[in-house]
């Protein structure tokens, strides 16, 4: 290009000396000057724009993204981990007779509330009152056998000293003590037995009350009926069972966690549940019990979540959702989930420097993460962040707001 300005020059120069020496052309010679000044200026603008372009073609190659974008928030999130288990009862027990015998009443049945102590069912009990009449009996027996021979030890025992007495004056012989002597100890023994078959008879006297008590079945805690497994007139073994109660004034949430969220679950964390039989209400509780120990071949861990049941809406054998919270800041700088992306395994967004419309990726590292949001731990972001468009966007890639962008912040800064 160089040269051709050169050559032009010189050919101007060349066209003004002729002029010089030749005034006829004169006016044809001004004529072809002015054209080719022109020529040279022109020449001269396209250099320059052809100059600029070679600089600016790394960042103007490729035409402007349009892309959404919002802003960083600074406010509460909870890092919330979805756990599924059963709803259980806080204690559920078998009511079932020691005894043999037929179901005579039966007064409760599914669903029924029974207080602590309240009467269930009775067993018939002629049986077991008469062996109460027989044992009563025996132990009257075994009481006058005991008054008899108390007599008669009273009696051996003062034969005894007669005995003794006269032999020491040598009135007495000496077999005649003898004799004096087993009689006392033989009435002694008497008494002794007597004394055991009183306690035995007080023993079988007491054993056949129990069995007669045992016709009588009550509640040893309150709750609800949860299974009735017989009717009146059933003819029942021992242990067999009648009912079942469970307490579910607060019930317990069983469920399972994997290692990896092992060592973050903590008693005392707040949980949140759900049941699909009321799929609009939600119910709150706590982790009570973790497992020491993890399930060798599932390696998972047992927790337990007590939740207060006061409405009595949570029932045992429920399917349950459990949410509970790892984690809860209170302040924390924040950016929509979707601005979040990964270039190389490495964590990222995309920010607009909003003089110059200019996308910059910087490298961020993501603390806790919702569906909705993402905290970012580093670093301090002052600029708006692209949420949408950005998988075409490039460090120092050229962008356009869109309108939607534009009316968010728009609605944004009018609600602060």
């Amino acid at each position: 290009m160089k040269q051709i300005l050169g050559f032009y020059f010189l050919r101007m120069n060349s066209l003004i000396y002729k002029a010089k020496l030749g005034n006829k052309n004169m006016k044809k010679n001004l004529i072809r000057i002015a054209v080719i000044l022109f020529v040279i200026i022109l020449v001269w603008r396209i250099i320059i724009l052809i100059k600029k372009g070679g600089e600016s073609s790394k960042d103007f190659g490729r035409p402007p993204v349009a892309v959404l974008v919002d802003s960083v928030r600074y406010g509460p999130i909870q890092e919330i981990n979805m756990f599924t288990g059963t709803v259980y009862p806080l204690y559920q027990y078998i009511v079932a007779p020691k005894v043999s015998g037929r179901i005579i009443i039966m007064k409760k049945r599914i669903g029924d509330w029974v207080r602590r102590g309240e009467i269930i069912t009775r067993i018939g009990d002629a049986e077991y009152q008469q062996s109460v009449l027989e044992a009563e009996a025996n132990l009257k027996i075994a009481r006058a056998a005991l008054s008899e021979a108390v007599s008669q030890l009273e009696l051996s025992r003062q034969e005894f000293k007669r005995v003794q007495s006269l032999n020491e004056k040598g009135i007495a012989s000496p077999s005649e003590l003898d004799a004096a002597t087993s009689n006392y100890s033989a009435q002694e023994s008497r008494s002794t037995l007597a004394r055991a078959q009183v306690e035995q008879r007080e023993a079988s006297l007491k054993s056949a009350k129990i069995r007669l008590a045992y016709t009588v079945l009550a509640a040893t805690e309150p709750g609800f009926i949860g299974e009735r497994f017989v009717d009146e007139g059933n003819l029942l073994a021992p242990n067999s069972p009648i009912v079942s109660v469970i307490g579910i004034d607060t019930v317990i949430i069983k469920t399972t966690i994997i290692e990896r969220v092992y060592g973050r679950i903590r008693t005392g964390q707040m949980a949140e549940v759900e049941v699909d039989a009321f799929p609009a209400k939600r119910f709150y509780g706590k982790v009570a019990r973790i497992a020491p120990m993890l399930q060798e071949t599932s390696r998972v861990a047992k927790i337990e979540v007590d939740v207060p049941n006061d409405s009595l809406f949570l029932k045992p054998g429920m399917f349950a959702r459990l949410r509970v919270i790892l984690e809860d800041k209170k302040l924390a700088q924040l950016i929509p989930a979707e601005a979040l992306v990964s270039r190389g395994g490495e964590n990222g967004i995309f920010v607009i420097e909003s003089e110059e419309k200019i996308a910059r990726y910087i490298p961020v590292s993501p603390g806790i993460k919702t569906k909705e949001k993402v905290e970012i731990l580093s670093p301090k972001i002052e600029n708006m962040v692209v949420t949408l468009g950005q998988h075409l966007l490039e460090d120092g890639s050229p962008v356009i707001l869109s309108a939607a962008s534009n009316n968010e912040q728009k609605l944004k800064t009018d609600k602060e």
